[in-house]
């Protein structure tokens, strides 16, 4: 069904003198006229034979998209480059194509003469400086939140930023701004997300960002993973994939906090910065080198709304493209590719729940992942890179705030359409990426030329369906599956406790018989460790009892998706299969509404 989004007229900012070019463009995107957006029923297209490196243009709604000119408070000289062993063999042609920007960045990491970036300790003095330059300013408030500990107990703290009467969930929530998070170094080599945040921090206290606050709050984590980040300072970059793909299971302290901050603070848009590796796999494989400043994408994972994907592409992806493209930054979709050099296939970021950016697509949240062409390349093309990371988080607070009521009008919507689906219709368990072909853009090793490629492509964009299930009422969990209970609430999915004994219409999982010397449904996977085997399952209609102390989640709430991808047993993510559910008796799926005596969760 159509749903419209209107826009009223909107009132001018506060008269500030004049602003540079940055704020004359978001505050002319920001004052722009009544407007009314159309959202038609839309489904995305399915891959083409032979894919564009961009997509074809396509109208766009009214209201001007936000021109971006990133400038810093102050203009300290360039710092010196070191040299790497990623650089090293670059001809001049090809670093002639990354040359470092006219806007000069300055953090404590970015001064002339550091061996290291910023470290953990100067990130907290520099949050706190500027939450007290904010809170000198009429009407605005800012503070420091500790959120947790690392696995080292390093503390984590998010930069709360606001005109709301107070920095706490409540106080944001009841002024009914859409809230931005973004989250910066999820892996220590990835230092150029959190550079960049400092200074986004500083523009939002003292800079020209400052306005958008009158529209939108923000919560910046500057360094999700200070640990990671202290073993890559100085040294070879480490592999740290575990926290960025531990957002469904939530087994790391690091991002148990970061579920507890969405779950508290529910932002509308969340931003995860980090870097790419740059590495020879493309040379070896293709004779080209990487060639593209950010790569970009955003929920790509089974059951999400439509209007959410629809937003998310062209709310946010397209008018991110064109700031690039305007600051001479070149922009691809998130790919990788296997390390086999005999497997030539290129791959989009996967449909798997267990990322921030799919993970808050459960959530109903805007989520984008931004990663630079950065992360192996030591302090080479930082400038370059902060630049980078700079001009797609400016834009997308500036389309938060030119959105800010539109948003308003879609995430109650969202919220709504994903709980009436409760006991209707199928869900898809699992889902899988689209072969397709794709033209690729490399560099010429020799030349620093633009090389194209047409490879073969797994497209995110258009899922294969591999599994599906009528979508129950409901789940019931075992009196013992306190653990699961404990992180779906992190999530902030609604548990109720059962509080007395209960028949229930289901569907109870049962094991199918396995192959000889497979092993045992119950020993599928260890949490955080190795990847979990697949278990085939039977679905067996019956009664459950559900005793007591038992526990029901029902999909008549805004997070059933996320449920839905933690509890089905049979996928590789699940919490059975990552001994969250200790067994296939632990859960069932309730496929009418019961009638139950039950009480919230304390």
């Amino acid at each position: 069904m159509p749903y419209s989004f209107s826009t009223a007229c909107r009132s001018t900012l506060p008269k500030r003198g004049r602003w540079p070019l940055l704020a004359v463009s978001i505050s002319a995107a920001l004052l722009a006229g009544c407007t009314s957006v159309q959202l038609p029923a839309w489904a995305p297209a399915l891959p083409q034979p032979v894919a564009q490196t961009s997509p074809p243009p396509v109208p766009m709604p009214a209201e001007p998209a936000v021109v971006v000119q990133a400038t810093p408070v102050t203009l300290p000289s360039l710092i010196a480059e070191v040299p790497t062993e990623a650089s090293a063999a670059y001809s001049p042609a090809v670093a002639a194509r990354f040359a470092a920007p006219s806007t000069v960045y300055s953090t404590p990491g970015l001064q002339a003469g550091r061996a290291t970036f910023t470290t953990s300790e100067e990130i907290q003095t520099w949050l706190r400086d500027q939450a007290a330059v904010l809170s000198r300013s009429a009407g605005v408030r800012a503070a420091v939140v500790p959120i947790g500990l690392s696995q080292q107990g390093r503390q984590l703290e998010a930069l709360v930023l606001t005109r709301s009467t107070a920095t706490s969930p409540a106080a944001l929530l009841a002024a009914g701004r859409p809230t931005v998070l973004l989250v910066g170094q999820q892996q220590g080599d990835g230092p150029a997300g959190s550079e960049a945040l400092l200074v986004i921090a500083r523009e939002l206290a003292q800079g020209l960002l400052q306005p958008l606050l009158e529209r939108i709050n923000v919560l910046i984590v500057p360094r999700a993973n200070p640990d990671s980040a202290a073993l890559s300072a100085g040294r070879a970059p480490i592999a740290d994939s575990m926290m960025s793909r531990d957002h469904l299971l939530l087994n790391a302290p690091e991002t148990q906090a970061l579920a507890r901050l969405v779950r508290d603070y529910r932002p509308t848009v969340w931003l995860d910065l980090s870097e790419y590796p740059v590495s020879d796999q493309f040379v070896k494989k293709f004779g080209g080198l990487q060639k593209h400043d950010v790569l970009l994408q955003y929920s790509t994972v089974a059951n999400l709304p439509e209007f959410l994907t629809r937003a998310d592409e062209e709310w946010y992806r397209r008018p991110l493209v064109a700031a690039l493209k305007g600051q001479g930054l070149s922009s691809e979709w998130l790919h990788t590719t296997p390390a086999d050099v005999a497997d030539r296939t290129v791959s989009m970021a996967g449909p798997e729940p267990v990322t921030s950016r799919n993970v808050g697509g459960l959530k109903n949240i805007v989520s984008l992942a931004v990663e630079t062409r950065g992360a192996g390349l030591g302090r080479l093309n930082i400038q370059r890179r902060v630049h980078s990371q700079v001009t797609a988080i400016t834009s997308v607070l500036g389309t938060t705030a030119q959105r800010a009521k539109e948003l308003g009008q879609l995430h109650p919507y969202l919220e709504k359409e994903v709980s009436d689906q409760s006991c209707k219709g199928q869900a898809v368990v699992e889902a899988a990426n689209t072969p397709a072909q794709y033209d690729l853009q490399v560099l010429d090793a020799a030349s620093g030329a633009d090389k194209t490629l047409t490879v073969d492509w797994e497209s995110a964009l258009a899922l294969r369906t591999l599994k599906t299930r009528i979508r129950p009422c409901g789940y019931w969990l075992s009196g013992a599956s306190k653990t699961a209970v404990e992180r779906l609430r992190l999530h902030g999915v609604q548990v109720l406790k059962v509080l007395e004994p209960s028949a229930l219409l289901g569907d109870i999982y049962r094991e199918k018989p396995r192959a000889a010397g497979a092993p045992p449904a119950t020993q599928t996977g260890a949490a955080g460790g190795a990847p979990a085997a697949r278990t085939d399952i039977a679905l067996v209609r019956g009664v459950i009892d559900a005793p007591a102390g038992s526990f029901y989640v029902p999909l008549k709430q805004p997070l059933a998706n996320l449920a839905i991808a933690a509890l089905e047993p049979d996928t590789q993510n699940s919490y059975f299969s990552n001994q969250l559910l200790e067994t296939l008796s632990s859960a069932a799926r309730v496929m009418s509404v019961p009638e139950l005596k039950t009480e919230e969760m304390p």
